[in-house]
């Protein structure tokens, strides 16, 4: 029996917004509650609503910038570095910036559209 399992065919989350998701694990990818790991690239001037999550989310920055406003304070993060947010933090994740951005999230338990508590816009 294996104890690995390897994804090269990631689950591609629709969007109307010019980002790009690759989920390789996660609830829509293998049914994994407990965790999701996504490959991202967001083109310059895109962003979310404000949303309080009830996951952990690990965001590593591989190309580019991208912008957090995490309760009230701007954080900029630059291609190398990672941050951690906690569940239940209110926080609108964007791209301000003229290059597109290329980075890895996992959230803790898996994302959901349940769970993500995105606010109106």
């Amino acid at each position: 029996m294996k104890k690995y399992s390897i994804q090269d065919n990631p689950f591609i989350v629709p969007t109307t917004d010019g980002k790009s998701i690759k989920e390789h694990f996660g609830l829509a990818t293998d049914g994994n509650s407990k965790i999701s790991i996504a490959h991202m690239k967001a083109p310059s001037g895109w962003s979310e609503p404000f949303q309080t999550p009830e996951f952990d989310e690990f965001t590593f920055v591989i190309k580019g910038k991208k912008q957090f406003i995490i309760e009230g304070e701007i954080v900029v993060l630059e291609t190398g570095q990672s941050i951690k947010i906690e569940r239940n933090t209110r926080v609108q994740y964007s791209n301000p910036f003229p290059e597109p951005c290329e980075y890895i999230a996992i959230c803790t338990p898996a994302f959901s559209m349940d769970l993500v508590n995105r606010e109106a816009e």
